[in-house]
């Protein structure tokens, strides 16, 4: 019994002995799953005429890659290059305690140190995603097609970024204040990339003329906007893709409740398109629910059907003439009303 305890003694050791480094390795961050070769050679931005986008959840992961966090990368590969989305955007939008997170060099470094640790694996899924549509080609072949059909090319800049929490989503401040949350859990960050980002870019242009307008502020004006940039990306997809899909991504039976509901829509509605208040049945159905049973938005729709009329009315390459049109001038030369009428 005696000569067997040292043995006995010596397995629980070096039981005891495995347990806690498996603890200890359990404990770090794990980044195993990342392949950092691969997201090393992604490009830190990509320019295209006179828009930009940064990739800078690729330094936020690389500032992870060794034993000790990079947070040197995380304010010169990170916070410097889009500075004004942080300090201007989100250090302005959520509020004094959570703008110190992001309008400074300190507050940068702090979140990004402990990323991983939240929402490890969902990053490591969207960061797969990017690389498997290998995100450099992509936007670069999106922003050249983008400017061969505009009549110019926005002065604009973005941001593809990891964030502490869920914020912006997709969108920004102002044109040069974009960013694209690759870790909110909202998103479809492939139909963003592919069907959202032409969306997006076409509001930077048009709204370059609806800002000069007395009525920009109407609510015809806000849903000829949007159903543009709906109609827009139908275009970008040279009309392969449905006209549900390029609205707010509807699934067939989703436009077949609007196309059901139209004459309705459109009366019910039209006493609204002067308001400039933003609150009004037409913008905020999800708040006023004038069509409680309506499953997206009621404006992204009609907008996008009123120009469909124009484009029928005057050719396929009609929809050209939006950008200089009144919204009243859209809904009037669309003869949108008199088919209303007819219904």
């Amino acid at each position: 019994m005696t000569k067997e305890l040292p043995s006995i003694m010596k397995k629980i050791f070096l039981l005891t002995i495995s347990v806690l480094l498996f603890s200890c390795i359990a404990r770090k961050k794990d980044t195993s799953d990342f392949d950092f070769r691969r997201i090393e050679k992604v490009a830190d931005s990509i320019k295209i005429q006179n828009i930009t986008v940064h990739n800078l959840f690729k330094s936020q992961i690389l500032a992870h890659r060794s034993k000790d966090f990079d947070s040197t990368m995380i304010v010169s590969k990170v916070y410097l290059p889009h500075r004004k989305l942080w300090d201007s955007c989100y250090g302005a939008i959520f509020g004094e305690d959570n703008g110190k997170m992001f309008n400074n060099e300190k507050g940068m470094m702090d979140w990004n140190r402990t990323l991983l640790e939240k929402e490890k694996s969902l990053i490591v899924e969207r960061t797969n995603l990017l690389l498997k549509l290998n995100i450099d080609k992509l936007l670069k072949t999106n922003l050249k097609k983008f400017n061969r059909l505009v009549p110019e090319s926005p002065t604009a800049k973005m941001s593809i970024v990891l964030t502490p929490f869920d914020g912006i989503g997709f969108g920004g401040c102002n044109f040069e204040q974009f960013a694209l949350e690759l870790n909110n859990k909202s998103l479809d960050i492939d139909h963003t990339l592919n069907k959202g980002l032409p969306h997006e870019l076409n509001h930077l242009v048009y709204e370059k003329y609806r800002n000069k307008r007395s009525d920009k502020d109407t609510a015809l004006s806000q849903t000829i906007d949007e159903g543009f940039a709906c109609y827009f990306t139908y275009i970008f997809f040279d009309r392969k893709i449905t006209p549900y899909e390029a609205v707010e991504n509807m699934s067939k039976a989703e436009w077949e409740w609007f196309m059901k509901h139209e004459k309705e829509i459109y009366t019910k509605n039209r006493s609204y398109f002067s308001d400039k208040s933003g609150d009004n049945p037409l913008l905020r159905n999800d708040k006023l629910k004038i069509f409680p049973d309506a499953p997206k938005s009621l404006y992204y729709w009609l907008g996008f059907r009123i120009i469909s009329k124009y484009v029928e009315k005057y050719g396929a390459d009609s929809w050209k003439d939006i950008y200089k049109l009144t919204p009243e001038e859209v809904l009037a030369k669309s003869e949108y009303e008199s088919y209303i009428e007819n219904l």
